[in-house]
């Protein structure tokens, strides 16, 4: 795995044509509006063999326009976590003040920089390159992110220039991530789990300096807790708005085999809860829920049963994770979140008996035929695990494109009954039998 890659650059100017054709696929929205891509998106891309992170940013302009100081932020944090930049410019205007205001942060961060000029077919067609030297990049590369071209060259030069970053394992251990929103109570639930003063704890938001996997043992089990960093407050990075929580979360997400959202159960959910979450269910992790600070929202009259009706109502794709309700600060329920962990890393890696598999399979059809659905049916032939971790099943059938969604939940729902995959996602994969 190599490090991660920034894309950066004026509104408009192509990042996100450019990260779409990286990755393979229209993560981003992508239209004529100025400013339309407000959000980071994250993947991970692979190119040579060479796998590596890429994040998309907002464009960075001078004038108030809407969301411009939150934009802004979230690019100065992208490029802080960033081992490389791609800065995208518009060959098809000069460059502006927007222009040489993005390198002089990217001088000041003094980063690697790719320069980029994105529309064109070839360096030819750039004309005059003189403005593009004054930005102390040197020669930009030529791209079409809309056509493909000077892509391939473009990643050539990425995958030599990044890192090599070493993937962290723990062999006989249970590695968990605790991911949320700053002053959720992190670091305080990772010191009550392992008896001890870890982490400098305080009332703030961004204390957490830095992503801390701390090995620990608890009654026989070893476990490595992974404890997302929060943000630093430094320039023009604005520590309250919760979005920028998910940039710091997904290294400690890719670490981990299990990943906690947490979520303040005195202050309820919020829509940042979610998006943070979805990282860690897109990344295929094992996963539970854990509502903090309970003995705060015990006192504001909530109930159990009440908040886990709200939590599954908002986290609708998370129906396999377990809700645990913790007090960091009383040690109530804390011994659970190890429970859940342990449950979860189980079932993660749990592989499933072929033949009792095939059984399953044979009698869901037989309870529950499978529907009409593009002009066919599907027939599951044959079944089979492929991997762990999570647990991939792969479904032999006549063609995949009769798999209706619906009939995989009820395919899932059959495996849930008969396996303890509690905690864990399940992967159902059709192929076409030769």
């Amino acid at each position: 795995m190599l490090g991660t890659v920034a894309l950066v650059g004026r509104p408009s100017s192509g990042k996100s044509t450019i990260f779409n054709r990286i990755v393979g696929e229209r993560r981003s929205i992508v239209e004529e509006t100025p400013g339309v891509t407000r959000d980071r998106l994250y993947a991970h891309a692979e190119w040579l063999t060479k796998k590596f992170t890429i994040i998309d940013t907002g464009g960075i302009q001078l004038k108030n326009a809407p969301f411009q100081a939150e934009i802004r932020a979230q690019v100065e944090i992208a490029i802080e976590e960033s081992d490389l930049v791609v800065f995208v410019t518009d060959a098809h205007t000069l460059l502006t003040d927007d222009d040489r205001l993005i390198a002089r942060m990217l001088h000041q961060k003094k980063k690697t920089t790719i320069l980029v000029a994105n529309k064109l077919d070839n360096i030819e067609s750039i004309g005059d390159t003189s403005q593009y030297y004054s930005l102390g990049f040197g020669e930009p590369m030529a791209v079409s992110g809309a056509h493909g071209i000077g892509i391939g060259d473009l990643l050539d030069r990425i995958v030599r220039e990044l890192p090599e970053k070493e993937a962290t394992t723990y062999e006989g251990a249970i590695p968990f991530s605790l991911i949320g929103r700053p002053n959720v109570g992190k670091s305080s639930l990772v010191n009550r789990l392992i008896g001890k003063e870890r982490s400098i704890v305080a009332p703030i938001e961004g204390t957490t300096r830095d992503s801390t996997d701390t090995p620990f043992i608890k009654d026989g089990v070893s476990y490595v807790a992974i404890d997302t960093a929060g943000l630093i407050k430094r320039g023009k990075i604005y520590e309250s708005i919760d979005k920028y929580a998910a940039l710091r979360a997904l290294s400690a997400i890719d670490r981990s085999e299990v990943s906690f959202i947490l979520i303040d159960g005195s202050e309820g959910i919020r829509e940042q809860d979610k998006h943070v979450a979805g990282y860690a269910y897109e990344a295929d992790k094992a996963m539970g829920i854990v509502v903090n600070k309970w003995d705060l929202a015990k006192a504001k009259g909530k109930t159990k049963e009440s908040f886990t009706k709200e939590i599954r109502t908002a986290f609708k794709f998370l129906d396999f994770a377990p809700i645990v309700f913790v007090s960091a600060l009383t040690g109530e329920g804390c011994q659970k979140v190890l429970d859940a962990a342990r449950t979860a890393h189980e079932a993660y890696n749990r592989r499933v008996s072929t033949a009792i598999l095939n059984d399953i399979v044979r009698d869901a059809q037989d309870l529950n035929p499978t529907p009409d659905f593009h002009h066919g049916r599907l027939k599951i032939y044959y079944a089979s695990q492929a991997r762990t971790a999570p647990p991939t099943l792969i479904m032999f059938c006549n063609d995949p494109k009769h798999a209706h969604f619906s009939y995989t939940r009820y395919l899932e729902n059959r495996f849930r009954e008969s396996f303890a995959f509690d905690g864990s996602p399940i992967k159902i994969v059709y192929r076409e039998r030769k």
